[in-house]
C-alpha cells in the first residue's frame, strides 16, 4: 500500500450504522487501496483501510487457487495497536492473498478519535467496519480480532444474533459469517500475568493514561465500564450457528491456555481451538504461515 495518497476527495454518505467522512485514494479507485475515515453511531470517527484481494494467491512456490473476490476479512487490532502499525499491515497483506480486507483502528487508537474503553465500545467501531465492507460490496466477512480486538469479535458476533433489534443495529448488519479470536481473553479484569498489570495500570491509574497517550499513542478513558459488558465466554454461546475459530499461542505471556480452552468448551460443536506451539501473543507473534492457514479456514467456514 502507497504511503503517498495520489488525491483526496471529499465524501458524505450515510449507511446503515455509519457515515463516511472522506476517502483518500492511494492509487486509483479500481482495485487498489484507499483510506477513510466512517462515524460510529456514537459519533466516534474511525480511521480505517481497505485493501482489495491480491491478483493471485501464492503458497510457496506454487500459484494456488485466486483468493475470493467476495470475501472481505475485517481486521480487529490489539490495545496499543491501529491500522498503521507494522504488524497489523502484515496481518493485512497476508489475508488480502485470500480476499479483501478492511483494517481500521480503534476508538482512541492512531488517528481515530475518542477514548479506548478497553472493548466495551469498540463493538461499535467493528460494528461499522463491517458495515462499510458490506457496502463495498462483498457478500460475505469474516471478522479476525488479536487480544482485546478478539474480544470485540466475540461479543459483536454475539450482538449481531440477538433478539433485541437495538443489540442487532449495534453489532452491525447481520453480523459477520465467520469469526476468528487470536489471543484474546475469556474474562475479564484478569491480572494474573505481569503484562496484564501492566495493562490495568495504564488504564486505571493518571499516570498509566499519561503513558498510554503521549508513550503509546492510545488515549484510554477514565471511566470505569458501566455497566460491565457481555464477557467473550458469556458471548461465545451466542454466536452459534456461525462458524467460530479460537485460535491460541502455547507461550502466550498474557492469557494462559485456560481463556482458549474455557472459550472452546463455551462454543461447543459449532467453534474450534487451535492451540499453536511456540506462539506467543496477538498479532506481533502470528507468523505468516498460521496467518495462511486462518485465511483457508475463512474461505471454507464464512457462508
Amino acid at each position: 500500500m502507497s504511503t503517498g495518497p495520489s488525491g483526496h476527495v471529499a465524501r458524505s454518505a450515510n449507511g446503515p450504522h455509519f457515515k463516511i467522512l472522506g476517502v483518500t485514494r492511494e492509487v486509483t479507485w479500481g482495485g487498489t487501496s484507499f483510506r477513510t475515515f466512517l462515524r460510529t453511531v456514537d459519533g466516534v470517527r474511525i480511521n480505517s483501510v481497505y485493501n482489495p484481494a491480491a491478483a493471485e494467491r501464492v503458497t510457496g512456490k506454487d500459484i494456488s487457487r485466486p483468493p475470493s473476490h467476495d470475501l472481505v476479512f475485517v481486521i480487529a487490532h490489539g490495545f496499543t495497536g491501529n491500522a498503521d502499525r507494522p504488524h497489523v499491515r502484515r496481518v493485512a497483506r497476508a489475508f488480502a492473498r485470500h480476499g479483501a480486507v478492511v483494517t481500521f483502528s480503534f476508538r482512541g487508537h492512531g488517528a481515530s478519535g475518542g477514548r479506548s474503553t478497553l472493548g466495551d465500545r469498540e463493538v461499535l467501531d467493528l460494528a461499522a467496519a463491517v458495515s462499510w465492507a458490506r457496502e463495498l460490496g462483498h457478500t460475505r466477512v469474516a471478522t479476525v480480532g488479536f487480544s482485546m480486538g478478539g474480544s470485540v469479535v466475540l461479543r459483536h458476533a454475539a450482538l449481531g444474533g440477538g433478539s433485541s433489534a437495538s443489540a442487532s443495529a449495534s453489532a452491525g448488519a447481520g453480523g459477520p459469517d465467520a469469526v476468528v479470536s487470536v489471543s484474546g481473553p475469556a474474562r475479564w479484569f484478569y491480572r494474573g500475568t505481569a503484562p496484564m498489570r501492566r495493562v490495568h495500570w495504564l488504564a486505571t491509574r493518571p499516570a498509566g493514561r499519561l503513558v498510554g497517550r503521549y508513550g503509546l499513542r492510545t488515549r484510554i478513558h477514565h471511566r470505569d465500564w458501566d455497566p460491565v459488558p457481555l464477557s467473550p465466554v458469556e458471548a461465545v454461546p451466542r454466536i452459534a450457528p456461525t462458524p467460530l475459530l479460537v485460535v491460541h499461542g502455547d507461550r502466550d505471556g498474557y492469557f494462559p491456555l485456560d481463556h482458549p480452552r474455557m472459550l472452546a468448551a463455551a462454543a461447543g460443536e459449532h467453534g474450534e481451538l487451535w492451540v499453536e506451539p511456540g506462539m506467543g501473543h496477538a498479532e506481533s507473534a502470528a507468523p505468516d504461515g498460521l496467518l495462511h492457514r486462518i485465511g483457508d479456514w475463512a474461505v471454507a467456514r464464512a457462508g
